[in-house]
């Protein structure tokens, strides 16, 4: 049979529609035949702040049924936000580097070495205010610069690195500092600007500390970043499928050095929070806030294999847990337990990514 008869061209062109239209069926039917979990993973993968902003709405309404009014005080709600503003801002940059598949265990270290100098310089040193917080700033860069280019030129696995430039960093503050404290008194004579984030606003009632409207101010960029930019995209997709990235045109290690110095800065940034909301400076002011930054990334919904997340899911989940730490202390709860509930909750939130990353398989 020729293979320009006309018969026989229609017969073929009708073949191919004919299975066109069973695959489509088929995949219908598949689709009719997903269960509930199926479903609700799909969602969950698509919305992975849905959770945490369900966790965080039953624990307001769990502690407002059992604390009462005093919950729901204005003052006691600012006070739970105040809590969370140094997490919460190291929340961010953790966050950015989660999304790159990577973890970093230094942040907290980072942040105290910058409060460090930023004081020692202005006050000790007697440098300009605003020069001590600049270098202060292009030191918490300087630390993301290193970790950065250890994952990038070395190939070293970030929880290695981190968890190597945690003791450096720690040590030469505690070096820098000579293990002593700058006393609030001092930096109000000398450097009164490193205690701005400290300064207390009245808001309807609430007292609200500028270090918490920074610390909202700088969630709403990042968004805008994550979601809005190039730059997000790419991060996105270096987390995601290096690989991949690296086959669509991406510059890899050049977003992984970039994400490395961002969290420094904001790292940085915190050390002036740090400042403003204890009053002083301390080299042993927040010995462990690496491990309460990952606490509020995990919650948060953000998968440590990178990829997917949000960064207000990472601000949701510093809520959950100045939540729940402040409901449990309201109601009497004595400390030891306080940890032990947000142990379980990262537990949960790990097992939950979990499942909800089989959707992908």
């Amino acid at each position: 049979m020729s293979t320009n008869d006309p018969a026989s061209t229609r017969g073929m062109q009708d073949f191919e529609r004919s299975l066109a239209s069973s695959d489509k069926t088929l995949a219908s039917f598949e689709e009719g035949r997903k269960t509930f979990l199926q479903r609700l993973q799909h969602f969950l993968h698509g919305n992975p702040t849905a959770i945490p902003a369900i966790v965080l709405l039953l624990g307001v309404l769990l502690f407002s049924a059992i604390v009462g009014s005093r919950f729901f005080h204005p003052i006691n709600l600012s006070l739970i936000i105040q809590q969370v503003t140094i997490i919460g801002i190291l929340g961010i940059a953790q966050t950015l580097i989660v999304f790159t598949a990577g973890i970093d265990l230094s942040v907290g270290a980072i942040m105290v070495l910058a409060s460090v100098i930023m004081g020692k310089l202005a006050v000790v040193a007697g440098v300009p205010t605003a020069l001590a917080f600049l270098m202060g700033l292009g030191a918490g860069g300087l630390c993301g610069l290193i970790n950065g280019l250890l994952v990038t030129t070395f190939r070293l696995p970030p929880f290695i690195v981190t968890l190597g430039t945690w003791n450096i960093f720690f040590a030469l503050n505690l070096w820098y500092s000579a293990s002593e404290t700058i006393r609030s008194q001092d930096i109000t004579a000398n450097a009164p600007f490193l205690q701005l984030l400290g300064t207390t606003i009245n808001f309807f009632g609430a007292r609200l500390t500028y270090g918490s409207v920074l610390m909202l101010l700088l969630f709403g960029v990042f968004w805008y970043v994550l979601n809005r930019t190039a730059f997000g995209r790419h991060l996105y997709a270096t987390g995601d499928d290096p690989d991949a990235a690296r086959l669509s045109g991406i510059n890899t290690d050049k977003v992984l050095l970039a994400v490395y110095v961002t969290a420094g800065v904001i790292c940085a940034i915190a050390a002036w929070a740090l400042i403003g909301r204890i009053g002083s400076v301390s080299p042993q002011a927040g010995y462990t806030s690496n491990l309460d930054s990952i606490t509020a990334v995990v919650i948060g919904g953000t998968s440590l294999f990178g990829g997917r997340g949000s960064i207000f899911g990472t601000l949701i989940g510093a809520l959950i847990v100045g939540v729940f730490r402040n409901g449990l202390a309201l109601s009497g709860v004595d400390v030891l337990w306080q940890e032990f509930t947000v142990g379980l909750l990262i537990i949960v939130a790990v097992a939950i990514d979990q499942w909800i990353r089989k959707v992908a398989a």
